[in-house]
Order: structure tokens, then C-alpha cells, then sequence
């Protein structure tokens, strides 16, 4: 053989061929990847199965050939949605010579909704939302009522088991879909029956006269049942919103409008609160964008043209003083925006930002129009507006005064970082976290213990201030919300910034008692309205510290909970009794085991100082157990391996699933207003966990 034939060794490039390229066909792509088109697979991402079916049953409303949908959450955590639409086609579709309906079960970006004829507008854009259902269940069934017939065909894992066919009669016209989710790809398939009440309560607002029925039968004996139904459209959804705020204006404003320019329907309402903070929530062909987009910019521009045109022109705002800013003219304003378009443009799948350039034309025309004539038609609506406006600007002079005084150039640069802060070594932010510690006791505690490298300490003093009740130059007032704005680097208000973040990780750590609970709700808040995107992102955290530290002999185990507690001691309890049988002496006694000398080691060991002591006895055995009521009863090697070593402690990301709802429990729970807290205390009382008394 000549040296050129030789065989010489296969280096990784040779063996990366063809032969390494996988196709994935048909449904394939979605069970490999379920996060690209679902979002995740906790419970967000398995109740979004069920919105992706209620989207096709809301599309046929919008096209006006349904008016009703029910939702049953059925026994083996099913779920079935049904509509009195058209039904999906069965006849075999020209093309692919299979039935329709199963062409739309099993196909990705197949449906009525790209060539123009099926739907004028709809929320499934994409095409891919009941196939993926399909994709991503152990069985869906299809039922069809059309041309008099019921057609029905079922599915596993997305894979047809039959043929479409005809299994009876049927009257009137319409879909089902009854799915059971993977639990081999989901979290959990156990479905919330408050999530989807919340959800689907939104889309009845958002789609006039459109009935929605709810059952949950997933228990026969217990079954519970909402239907919703609303004529007033948005309208009636900020009456909603704003129920148990003090509304500065009695008649919302609403509109609801085709542009014919721009084949756009518009749909706006809002009304004018005493609140500080603004709420808006933004949708397009009934889906929630949570990033706003073009329609939003539209609503903004016009809101801030039309009322500094209108205080002009009614002498509000003097020729030599300068005009309302959005900011003022926002502040304690609730909006909704709903705008139906036939060809919606979002980012991503999950649909959090409208791009259409269309949409702000419309919005900017529709509203612009039709909120000047309401101004000019409520008078004294329009003074209210007017006048809240006027106030939220005079408070914003103050606060900006407030914060040039207190983040002066040069402070979030670290020249002068709060006295009491024990910063981290560690310049880089991915790398670096801070803890909001309660107290100078756990503070001192937490310094010692903490790894100086990359966690910096904030001891704050007592409770800061309610910010729900108080505007941002009160805020700044307060000496601890204004160590942890310099500490945390990204000023606040309209200067935030949140490229200067200085940590990447910001952990509230307060005691386990209802003292420790309320800072820790005031901080949230605090978070909440007036650093968003820090929630948003993931940077806020909340600090698990244990409440029971378990001892017998020398074994030890810390415990979250009154059962985690128990089983530690008993567990412990165990272990012991297991040596002791397995090296038989007395308590104590020095003794040969092979060639080895041991001591008995239930010999128990003093327990360490701090916390409420308690002794047990359990099979014969001394258990000491620590009740931890503050992070100041800790010892700094305690606290750092309970609550601050990042390879042994637990916490838990503050994040916003629903917005709607977080900001009425904030209102509710920290608000000016007592009877709707007390309601909610009264509601909620029998369902809290680890109250301390």
C-alpha cells in the first residue's frame, strides 16, 4: 500500500458529516425545544396551552361567527375549550389530500390565517398554537359540528391515531378540543383555576358581548363555574381595575373606532386615579403586550399634545411657564388600549411588543380626535385631569430638586457610597450581590460571615417609608431609601439607568416574624413601582433563611418549615440509634473497634447560643431544637451556610407573572384605603403559612 492510502486518524472535523445534520420533521421541533414556542414548561408555559386553543375560539368571535366558549378543567388533568364557531374544515385540503382538520393539528405555520380569506385579524398569528397543544400532549381529541355531522379524531404526542371521520350527528356548528399535557416535558400539568378565571375575565373585557363560561369538574363533588359577559368593552375593564381606588373623574373616557385609513380598529379607555404610579396595559387582536410598542407610542404622543393644548387653551398653564411632561401627565392614569389589526407585527412568539408603524397612526388618530372632544364635552372631567396633572408636575419639580441634591454628580461613581455599607472587593457586577439586612445585629452578623469578595452589606434601620403613599421627593427624603439608591448605582426616576447597576443579585434578607415580613413587603413595593425593570430582569431576590436549626449529639440539620423540623429530628434520631447499635458501650465510653479507638457519638455536644431553645426526646435520645427568630440569633458560620453560601442556600427570584394582579395586591395591601385590606386579610387569613404571633 502506498503511504498516500494510509489511513490516518479521524480528527473531530472528520467526523462531523452529513451523517450529523438531524431534520426534524412535522411536530418533532416543538416536544426537542418546547421553550421556543411555549415560553417555558412551568406552569406558564402549560397554561399556555389552553391559551393557545382559547386564541382560535377568540379569533372566530373577533370574525364575528361565535359568541360563547367554555373552558372545562376536567379529572387527569385534562382540559377541554369549546366554541360555537364555524368549525374547523374536514375536507381534504387541495394541496396535502389530508383532512384540513388534521393538517391544522399536525402542521406548524398551517391554518386560516396567512392567505387572507380565513380571518380578517386574529391573536394566533403564527399558526403554530394548536399544533403545538398537539405536539406537546399524551392525547387530544378533536370534535368538529359542521354540515350536520359530528367529526372527531384523536391524537398522542401529536401523531394521528385515526383517520378524521364521522361518528354521529350534530346540530348547529362549532370546535372542541379536549388535550392532556406531557407530564414527561411540563413541570407540572396541574392547571390554577385562578390563573385562567384572571385570564379569561381579561379577554371577556376585551371582546364585547363574547360569553365565556369556566367549569372546573376536575372533582364532581365540588364543581365551580364562572361565566363572564361584558357589553362595555375596555371601558369596563378600567372600571374594574380602578374599583376601591378614588377615581379623580366619574365618566371614563372610551372610544371604540374603525380607521378606515389604516384598516385599524382602535379601542381606548382610561380614567384618572389619586394614585402616584401609572398602569397601562396594551393589546393587539386581544393579546397582552407587555412591552407596549407602536400603539402605546401613538396613545403617549397624543395624551401629552392634547392636554397641554387644552390647559392652554383654558388658561391652566401660563404662557411663560413651560408644558406638562409624559411623566406628569401619566401619573395616577389607568389605560387600556386594544387595537385589532389584520396583519400584527410582534417580537418573538410569546407577542410582548407591537411593531406595526400602522397601529400608532391609527391609535394617534382615533384618540387624538375623539379625546378632544371629550375634554371640551366634560368640562369639569377635564379640570380634575387637568389638575392632577398640574400637581404631579409641581411634585416632579420637587423631586428633581430632591434627587439632584441627594445623587449629586460624582456619588453613584462610588466616591461616596453610604457610610454603613460594607461593600463587596469585587468591581465586577455579574459577580457581585448585595444584601439588604435588617438590623445592625444581623448586619454585624452578616459582615462577618458574608464572602467579602463578592457580597456587600446594607443594614437599614427600621422600616423605610410606604412609598405607595408618597412621592419620590419624600421617598429621597428618607435617609435608608437613600443609601440603597446610591448603593445599588442606578439612580431613580427619570435618571435610572439600569447599565449602572453595581450588583447583579440585590437579596432582601429580613427576620422570619411579622416585623421581618412587613419590611420585606415595604421593600417589594418600594421595588415594584419604582424599580420595574429590576423585577423584570430578575434581580431581586428574597433570602430563605431557616427557622429551626436540629440537634442530636453531633449531627445537626437546619429546617424551613414546623414538618421539615419533625422529620429531622426524627431522622437524626435514627442515625444515632444506628451507631449505637452498630458499636454496642456505653454513652461516652472509649472503646476498640478493629484497631480503631471511637467514642460514642451520641454523646451530645452544647448547643450553640441564639434562638429560643427547646429540648425533645425522641427514642431515647436528647433533641435540642433553635427557633430562630431574627438573623441576629445566628452566628456569622451559621448565617453564611444557611442563608449566604451560594452553594448551600436557598432563595427565590422576585418576578411579575401577572401585573395586573401584583399591582392590585400592592394597592390593596399597602394603599391608603383600610376595608378593602381588611376584606383581603379576611379572605386570605386560613390559606397563610408560617404566621408568627
Amino acid at each position: 500500500m502506498a503511504k498516500s492510502d494510509e489511513k490516518k486518524p479521524k480528527t473531530a472535523a472528520d467526523a462531523y458529516g452529513a451523517g450529523q445534520i438531524q431534520v426534524l420533521e412535522g411536530l418533532e421541533p416543538v416536544r426537542k425545544r418546547p421553550g421556543m414556542y411555549i415560553g417555558s414548561t412551568g406552569p406558564s408555559g402549560l397554561h399556555h396551552l389552553i391559551w393557545e386553543v382559547m386564541d382560535n375560539s377568540i379569533d372566530e368571535a373577533m370574525a364575528g361567527h361565535g359568541d360563547t366558549i367554555t373552558l372545562r378543567l376536567l379529572p387527569d388533568n385534562m382540559a377541554s375549550v369549546e366554541d360555537n364557531g364555524r368549525g374547523i374544515p374536514v375536507d381534504p385540503h387541495p394541496q396535502f389530500k389530508v383532512s384540513a382538520l388534521e393538517l391544522v393539528l399536525t402542521k406548524l405555520h398551517a391554518g386560516g390565517k396567512f392567505g387572507g380569506g380565513g380571518y380578517k385579524v386574529s391573536g394566533g398569528l403564527h399558526g403554530v398554537g394548536v399544533s403545538v397543544v398537539n405536539a406537546l400532549s399524551t392525547y387530544l381529541k378533536a370534535e368538529v359540528r359542521r354540515d350536520g355531522k359530528l367529526w372527531m379524531q384523536e391524537y398522542s404526542k401529536g401523531v394521528p391515531q385515526n383517520k378524521v371521520k364521522s361518528v354521529g350527528t350534530a346540530k348547529g356548528t362549532g370546535t372542541k378540543i379536549t388535550f392532556q399535557a406531557d407530564k414527561t416535558i411540563f413541570e407540572t400539568v396541574e392547571f390554577s383555576m385562578k390563573t385562567i378565571v384572571d385570564h379569561l375575565r381579561q379577554m371577556a373585557y376585551l371582546q364585547k358581548a363574547l360569553r365565556l363560561n369556566i367549569f372546573d369538574d376536575r372533582d364532581p363533588a365540588k364543581s365551580t363555574g364562572y361565566s363572564f359577559y361584558f357589553e362595555g368593552g375596555v371601558a369596563s375593564y378600567v372600571r374594574h381595575i380602578n374599583r376601591g381606588k378614588d377615581a379623580k373623574h366619574v365618566n371614563v373616557f372610551y372610544v371604540s373606532k374603525h380607521d378606515v385609513a389604516t384598516d385599524v380598529e382602535v379601542e381606548v379607555a382610561l380614567q384618572y386615579t389619586d394614585e402616584y404610579h401609572e398602569s397601562v396595559y396594551c393589546f393587539c387582536n386581544n393579546i397582552f403586550n407587555p412591552e407596549g410598542g407602536t400603539h402605546l407610542i401613538g396613545f403617549r404622543n397624543v395624551l401629552t399634545r392634547e392636554l397641554n393644548t387644552y390647559a392652554r387653551s383654558k388658561g391652566y398653564i401660563k404662557e411663560k411657564d413651560t408644558n406638562l411632561t409624559g411623566d406628569d401627565v401619566r401619573e395616577g392614569m389607568t389605560t387600556v388600549i386594544s387595537v385589532k389589526i389584520k396583519d400584527p407585527q410582534f417580537e418573538g412568539q410569546t407577542k410582548a411588543k407591537l411593531g406595526n408603524p400602522e397601529a400608532r397612526t391609527a391609535v394617534e388618530s382615533v384618540f387624538g380626535e375623539s379625546f378632544k372632544i371629550w375634554l371640551e364635552e366634560h368640562p369639569r372631567d377635564a379640570e380634575a385631569v387637568i389638575g392632577k396633572c398640574l400637581l404631579a408636575a409641581q411634585a416632579r419639580a420637587a423631586a428633581r430638586a430632591a434627587r439632584e441634591t441627594v445623587l449629586r454628580k460624582g456619588v453613584l461613581d462610588g466616591f461616596a457610597l453610604p457610610g454603613k455599607l460594607a461593600d463587596c472587593s469585587s468591581k465586577d457586577p455579574k459577580r457581585s450581590e448585595l444584601f439588604l439586612v435588617e438590623g445592625d445585629s444581623a448586619g454585624g452578623s452578616a459582615k462577618q460571615g458574608r464572602d467579602r469578595e463578592t457580597q456587600a452589606i446594607l443594614p437599614l434601620r427600621g422600616k423605610i417609608l410606604n412609598v405607595e403613599r408618597a412621592r419620590l421627593d419624600k421617598m429621597l427624603a428618607n435617609n435608608e431609601i437613600k443609601s440603597l439608591v446610591i448603593a445599588m448605582g442606578t439612580n431613580i426616576g427619570e435618571a435610572f439607568n439600569i447599565e449602572d447597576l453595581r450588583y447583579d443579585r440585590i437579596v432582601i434578607m429580613t427576620d422570619a416574624d411579622v416585623d421581618g415580613a412587613h419590611i420585606r413587603t415595604l421593600l417589594l413595593t418600594m421595588f415594584y413601582r419604582y424599580f420595574p425593570e429590576l423585577v423584570r430582569q430578575g434581580h431581586i431576590y428574597i433570602a430563605q433563611p431557616p427557622l429551626f436549626r436540629v440537634q442530636v449529639g453531633k449531627e445537626f440539620r437546619y429546617a424551613y418549615t414546623d414538618e421539615q423540623k419533625e422529620k429531622a429530628a426524627k431522622d437524626l434520631a435514627a442515625i444515632i440509634t444506628a451507631k449505637k447499635n452498630s458499636k454496642v458501650g456505653k454513652v461516652g465510653e472509649v472503646r476498640k473497634v478493629g484497631k480503631e479507638e471511637v467514642v460514642d457519638e451520641s454523646a451530645a455536644e452544647p448547643p450553640s447560643e441564639g434562638g429560643e431553645q427547646q429540648d425533645l426526646v425522641i427514642d431515647g435520645h436528647k433533641v435540642n431544637v433553635q427557633r430562630y427568630k431574627g438573623l441576629g440569633e445566628m452566628n456569622p458560620e451559621q448565617l453564611w451556610e444557611t442563608t449566604m453560601n451560594p452553594e448551600t442556600r436557598v432563595m427565590k427570584v422576585v418576578t411579575i407573572e401577572d401585573a395586573e394582579k401584583a399591582d392590585e395586591v400592592f394597592d390593596i395591601l399597602m394603599g391608603s384605603e383600610v376595608a378593602p385590606r381588611k376584606r383581603f386579610i379576611q379572605t386570605h387569613a386560613k390559606t397563610v403559612k408560617n404566621l408568627d404571633v
